[in-house]
């Protein structure tokens, strides 16, 4: 019986310590340790395909994006009797902790685009420096030089004495979609290759007050002072925009930001380096929105195309057949939708080439060709004089006018064979002054009837009733453009 019990407590304790020794080594197998246990995620591959993807991205792209830092002299103007050097002994207490001259530094951002050295930014970045000094992702410097630049798109290009560069590969920005995710590569507030992610919110921007001529990107990736020429790129590593400008009421980042096109910058780009100067193509003509009232007025089924105020004499326009009050629908097989869209089209044409429009007029559609010139320097228009507070007399509600004489014609820099009404006083309030009308205006048409003088405007403004939309053609101070008005 004793051997028995003996047996059995040697058999249990030879359990007990194999039991410890399997749960030892299982432990180290396993990471199960001190009552731990250390299990590996479970990620979906997709998300980890996605992870890997924009790493390899920003990976292909890196080695295209540079650090650019200006360098500007700048001056204190001084007193002639203070530049003296004999000055210090007659005025002993002058501020000497404000020196003539200091250095103010900037920093930007800039893409490689060729593999000799050219490189795409701002003009913002790199306007008006004395020294432009240019650093890669692998470190080295180099001192740049500026090839050319365009102020009415903000792009610029420098280049660098450098070889065998990594160059950026150019996407099709007219194939964006909104919602496509985007990178945003730069140097915000010095702190370099900098990479922030988010989709395209909207394309065709314009009217934002950047540039003369505008299309932009606007991306909610983060974008931050000093990302400015640094580049937005696709899914595909390529270069769809130039970073160039953020939306903010505090100076930082605030979920808005806007991008030059690449196919725009690489238009620029382009003849910069090879003229060292943009051309653009020229129609001569004034054009305006497409409102839903104007569109009523010109028989239009939507709010788009362009609408024609004027046509300038000699112009490829007039040469065309183009007339005041054609609505330009397609420019070059392209739909119009408003009138940033035409005035980008236009400008990027080539100046001589022939180009195929279709337009609205009275109604009816019409085709007919159009050859771009190259757009004058100077197209800038007369200023408008001020109205003579005279005589008024009463038409349409709210509005006061006196007839267009040689002498007031002079007054509003406009050409002495004008014809038509001057607005004298546009009541505050009235409907008038809400379509934009004001005192000093040249009411040349009315609802498509021609305006020679008063009797013309008192025959015309007889048949209007409450009530009634009116068209009406107006020249200020040489601009012209159609307004409506909901007749009081």
């Amino acid at each position: 019986m004793k051997n028995k019990i003996a047996v059995g407590i040697s058999v249990l304790l030879v359990g007990f310590l194999l039991g410890g020794v399997s749960f030892y080594f299982l432990g180290k197998i396993t990471g199960r340790q001190k009552g731990y246990v250390t299990l590996a995620p479970h990620v979906p591959g997709q998300i980890a395909e996605s992870s890997k993807a924009f790493s390899e991205i920003v990976a292909s792209i890196s080695p295209s994006v540079v650090n650019i830092s200006t360098t500007k002299v700048m001056k204190r103007e001084l007193a002639p009797f203070l530049d003296d050097p004999f000055s210090e002994f007659f005025s002993p207490f002058r501020d000497f902790k404000m020196p003539r001259k200091w250095k103010e530094q900037s920093l930007g951002s800039g893409v490689i685009v060729s593999p000799d050295g050219y490189i795409i930014t701002n003009n913002h970045v790199i306007e008006q420096a004395d020294e432009i000094r240019v650093t890669l992702f692998d470190k080295r410097s180099f001192k740049a030089k500026v090839i050319g630049a365009d102020n009415k798109t903000d792009v610029a290009i420098v280049k660098i004495d450098a070889d065998n560069l990594h160059a950026a590969q150019w996407g099709d920005s007219d194939k964006l979609q909104v919602g496509e995710f985007v990178l945003a590569i730069g140097n915000p507030y010095g702190l370099s290759h900098t990479v922030t992610m988010g989709i395209i919110s909207a394309v065709g921007r314009a009217n934002v007050g950047i540039a003369d001529y505008e299309d932009f990107i606007q991306t909610d990736a983060a974008i931050n002072p000093g990302n400015s020429g640094g580049p937005l790129v696709n899914t595909k590593g390529e270069l769809i925009g130039i970073n160039t400008a953020i939306f903010s009421k505090s100076g930082g980042y605030q979920g808005i930001g806007f991008a030059v096109p690449s196919n725009m910058a690489r238009l620029v780009m382009d003849q910069l380096i090879q003229k060292g100067k943009v051309t653009r193509g020229w129609l001569g003509v004034t054009i305006q929105e497409i409102t839903p009232e104007l569109s009523q007025k010109f028989g239009l089924k939507t709010a788009k195309g362009a609408l024609i105020g004027d046509v300038a004499k000699g112009s490829p326009a007039e040469k065309s057949g183009l007339k005041r009050g054609d609505v330009i629908l397609e420019f070059n097989g392209k739909k119009v939708s408003d009138v940033g869209n035409l005035r980008n089209m236009v400008a990027q044409s080539k100046v001589g080439a022939q180009i195929p429009l279709t337009i609205m007029r009275a109604g009816k559609e019409y085709a007919l060709n159009v050859t771009t010139a190259e757009l004058p320097k100077d197209l800038s228009g007369a200023a408008p004089g001020n109205a003579p507070e005279d005589t008024a007399l009463e038409g349409l509600a709210g509005l006061n006018v006196i007839e267009l004489t040689r002498e007031i014609s002079r007054q509003l820099g406009l050409p002495r064979d004008e014809k038509g009404v001057v607005a004298v006083r546009v009541e505050p309030g009235s409907a008038l002054e809400d379509a934009g009308l004001r005192k000093g205006d040249v009411i040349q048409e009315i609802d498509r009837k021609k305006i020679a003088g008063l009797d013309d405007y008192n025959r015309i403004a007889a048949d209007i009733r409450s009530g009634d939309t009116v068209l009406m053609f107006i020249n200020r101070g040489g601009k012209k453009f159609y307004v409506t008005v909901k007749a009081d």
